[in-house]
C-alpha cells in the first residue's frame, strides 16, 4: 500500500524498497469548470540539481521541449495537452542507478502554459497530485495530494527526490511560484 503524504513530509524511498532502481513519476490534476474561454495546458519538468540546488547545466532541465536527459537516467513520456481523463496526465521515468554523481536532488515542477496570456492559475487547478511507481511491478510506493490552497501562483514544485547517506528519499514540497516556467528555470539556474 502507497504512503500517503501530506506537504513537508520526507520518507525513504530506496531504503525501504531494497533493489529498487526503476520508478515511474505520475502526475495529474484536474481543471475547475469555469468560464474563461481558454483550454489548460499544464507541463511537468523536471530539474536535476546540485547540492546548491541548482542545476550543473542547460541539459538538466528535462520539459516537453527536451524529452530525456543526456545520462539516460530522466525520461519526459510525452506532454499531455488536455489533462483530460482519469489517473496520471504525464509521466517521468526515473532510472535511480543512472542519476549522475554531482545530481543531489531531482524536483518535479508543474506550471500552465501561457498562464499570464490566458489569465490562468492553480486556483483554478484541483485535484493535483504526484505519485511513486515502482517500475518493476507497477506498485504505488508514495502518494502526495497536493490539496487546494493555492490563488494566483503560475507554478508549482510539488515533490522531490534527493539521495541522503546513499539512499534516495522523497519529499512533498507543494510550493507555488507566480512567474510560470521562466521563474522556475532562474530560481534553478537555467538559461532561460
Amino acid at each position: 500500500m502507497a504512503i500517503s503524504l501530506k506537504k513537508g513530509q520526507k520518507v525513504d524511498l530506496t531504503k525501504t524498497n531494497p533493489g529498487l532502481k526503476e520508478v515511474l513519476i505520475g502526475l495529474g490534476w484536474d481543471v475547475n469548470k469555469y468560464d474563461g474561454g481558454k483550454d489548460f495546458d499544464l507541463d511537468a519538468s523536471v530539474f536535476l540539481l546540485n547540492g546548491q540546488g541548482k542545476v550543473n547545466s542547460d541539459d538538466d532541465f528535462v520539459f516537453y521541449g527536451n524529452l530525456k536527459h543526456v545520462s539516460g537516467s530522466v525520461e519526459h513520456l510525452g506532454d499531455n495537452l488536455t489533462g483530460e481523463g482519469e489517473g496520471d496526465d504525464e509521466e517521468i521515468k526515473i532510472d535511480l542507478s543512472k542519476v549522475p554523481e554531482n545530481v543531489e536532488k531531482i524536483d518535479f515542477t508543474v506550471t500552465i502554459y501561457e498562464a499570464e496570456e490566458r489569465k490562468q492559475n492553480f486556483g483554478q487547478v484541483e485535484n493535483a497530485f504526484i505519485r511513486v511507481i515502482n517500475s518493476a511491478t507497477g506498485e504505488e510506493l508514495i502518494r502526495y495530494d497536493l490539496g487546494e490552497d493555492f490563488s494566483i501562483e503560475t507554478a508549482v514544485v510539488i515533490g522531490e527526490l534527493y539521495r541522503n547517506k546513499g539512499e534516495w528519499k522523497f519529499n512533498a514540497i507543494g510550493s507555488g511560484f507566480s512567474g510560470g516556467l521562466a521563474s522556475l528555470g532562474k530560481n534553478y539556474g537555467v538559461n532561460v
